[in-house]
């Protein structure tokens, strides 16, 4: 079995990955200091009931962000989106509070944050998986073994875009799950009342026929 290489990065995919690293540096401090009418605009924008699944992109952080960070961030974007700091755009800053809020509730829960953690890990192996079965097909094909990925920031999108997969199907299961059990309460409530009406024609018939008989 050939060994694993061990040569190191090449100065090309390192200057790839530091100028990467400083595209991503720049947008988070871009991020940073949006106004109020840029943050709600974001919270907002088309797609973002989908986009707002992931608590931590709501609240524009890293997974493995410690959660006194994760405070501190919630608290000056709530404040940024406040109806109050946005009279003047009231009903869509209600809107972006409380999805802020919901974002937050999630992650300072120990429950629900964990499984948005297990989703994200998910997200991630599932995408190292795919890349590793790629260079398979590569390699069996005496193919360069080079993928795409090998950009870390095409790599970052795809995790991305694998997680915002997830959380979507997390929402439909969710939401699928809450349908059934709707149809089964109104199913049950239907049964119930068709019992009752049955109940209450039975006491009149029985009434009826006790006049007829004279009792």
């Amino acid at each position: 079995m050939a060994s694993k290489s061990t040569e190191p990065e090449s100065p090309k995919k390192n200057e790839k990955f530091d100028k990467f690293y400083t595209e991503v540096k720049e947008i988070e401090k871009r991020d940073s200091v949006l106004t109020s009418k840029q943050q709600i605009d974001r919270l907002l924008r088309p797609g973002a009931s989908y986009f707002n699944l992931n608590p931590y992109e709501v609240l524009q952080l890293e997974h493995d962000t410690p959660l006194d960070e994760a405070r501190k961030k919630y608290k000056r974007l709530s404040i940024l989106v406040h109806p109050d700091k946005n009279q003047d755009d009231l009903e869509r800053a209600n809107n972006a509070f409380e999805t802020v809020n919901r974002a937050w509730r999630t992650i300072d829960n120990d429950e629900s944050r964990k499984k948005c953690l297990e989703i994200i890990q998910e997200a991630k192996d599932m995408t190292e998986f795919m890349i590793a079965e790629k260079r398979k097909k590569l390699k069996k094909e005496g193919k360069d073994t080079s993928v795409e990925e090998d950009d870390p920031a095409i790599m970052k999108r795809s995790i991305y875009v694998q997680t915002c997969k997830l959380f979507a199907d997390l929402e439909r299961k969710r939401k699928d799950h809450e349908a059934r059990e709707l149809q089964e309460r109104k199913r049950k409530r239907e049964q119930e009342i068709e019992e009752e009406q049955k109940a209450t024609m039975s006491k009149e018939w029985q009434k009826n026929f006790d006049v007829i008989q004279g009792k």
